[in-house]
């Protein structure tokens, strides 16, 4: 075996004794290398109490080395491959993992959040290219129509956009932003808690297999790997942190969507989040993060998604704005004169000026002005507002 394949089954080994993130691990393998780290393990060397329970554990269930050589064979088989950092394809932005440290953690999920030390990867795309222009779009899995129609349209409009579309394959809004893409001929990736040949929910299958396809099922778990609880938010870290952004489209209050999201600020990524009704419990996490996080981004479609990510100056979206009237042309002077004329009749040009504040000399000007727009005409005894022309108030 190469020193490259005798490493390789290292990170695959290790990823088995102890779940993804495991800082005291990837502290290891950054010191001594994955053949060293993995033996220092095996012989009970661990600085970390319980990881040196862990690793007793799993190795009374097996041996570290024949699990990773059985993972890759299966994998093989599969069509799936193996990528470690020292691959071409790596994403090197999930790097940034090394400084996620979240405020008040206690539960292990919180704390682990280490980097990755291989991901398997079922799909033609090179996983670095294809998460170098990615955003994450998340939410509840039981969203409403108003979500799933939402997340279609993000998925859709992004992966338009040639923007690789990265969820976590789950029913509801992660389901919703993957076809999206998929129906706009694009990129989408789905990061999954359980092995790449074993998808989960099963509902999602034929999703699945379009992603594979087209896309990457993308995995820190090998085959056969069962999605454990916990594994939803080990997992959630890789999507927040290789992604240049992430979109909460519906969360509930206890939901690992804002989770994701905080995972994303506390990166240096982009969180963002869009409004729902304030009456449905779907959307009660979502407008919580809005309020308590005030790196948090408030989004209503692709335009604001892609300002907060895109490049600075070259992504900006269009100020909304509502119809253009024929009067939001006019000067203060002539809008007083539009106004102080009578919604039927005509007034004369004395009692106009007075009315509206100004000399005659001004509001003759003015009325000139606003005859050859064509909304007032002037008659014998003054003026009226051309038949078209409806100002907001009158007399």
């Amino acid at each position: 075996m190469s020193a490259d394949e005798e490493s390789r089954l290292a990170r695959v080994a290790l990823t088995w004794l102890a779940e993804p993130g495991t800082r005291a691990v990837h502290q290891l393998v950054d010191r001594l290398g994955p053949v060293a780290t993995l033996d220092l393990l095996l012989d009970g060397g661990s600085p970390d109490g319980w990881l040196h329970s862990t690793v007793a554990a799993r190795s009374a269930a097996g041996d570290a080395r024949a699990v990773a050589a059985e993972a890759l064979a299966r994998a093989d088989r599969l069509g799936a491959r193996l990528v470690t950092p020292d691959d071409e394809e790596w994403p090197a932005r999930v790097a940034g993992l090394k400084t996620l440290r979240l405020p008040d953690a206690t539960r292990r999920v919180d704390v682990e959040t280490a980097p990755p030390l291989c991901f398997w990867v079922r799909g033609a795309w090179p996983l670095g290219e294809a998460l170098e222009r990615s955003v994450a779009v998340v939410g509840a899995r039981a969203a409403t129509g108003y979500g799933q129609h939402v997340a279609t349209d993000l998925g859709y409009g992004l992966a338009e956009r040639d923007w690789t579309v990265v969820s976590g394959g789950a029913f509801g809004i992660d389901a919703a932003a993957h076809r999206g893409a998929l129906n706009a001929d694009g990129l989408t990736v789905a990061v999954l808690a359980c092995g790449v040949d074993r998808p989960y929910p099963m509902g999602n299958t034929a999703l699945f297999d379009r992603i594979a396809d087209t896309g990457l099922l993308v995995s820190e778990w090998p085959p056969g790997a069962e999605p454990l609880r916990p594994r939803f938010l080990i997992r959630n870290r890789v999507i927040a942190g290789g992604t240049l952004g992430t979109v909460v489209v519906e969360a509930s209050a206890r939901s690992g969507a804002t989770q994701t999201a905080r995972r994303a600020i506390h990166t240096g990524r982009v969180a963002m989040v869009v409004p729902g009704p304030v009456t449905s419990a779907m959307s009660v996490g979502a407008h919580e993060l809005l309020r308590e996080c005030s790196k948090a981004r408030l989004v209503t479609g692709v335009a604001h998604v892609l300002e907060e990510v895109g490049r600075i100056g070259a992504d900006l979206a269009p100020l909304a704005r509502g119809p253009q009237r024929p009067a939001d042309t006019l000067d203060d002077d002539a809008r007083s004169l539009l106004e102080a004329l009578p919604r039927r009749g005509v007034r004369g040009v004395d009692a106009l000026a007075a009315r509206a504040g100004l000399n005659v000399r001004t509001a003759l000007r003015k009325l000139s002005l606003l005859e050859e727009l064509s909304m007032v005409v002037r008659r014998d005894d003054g003026y009226a507002l051309a038949p078209t022309t409806k100002p907001k108030g009158g007399a």
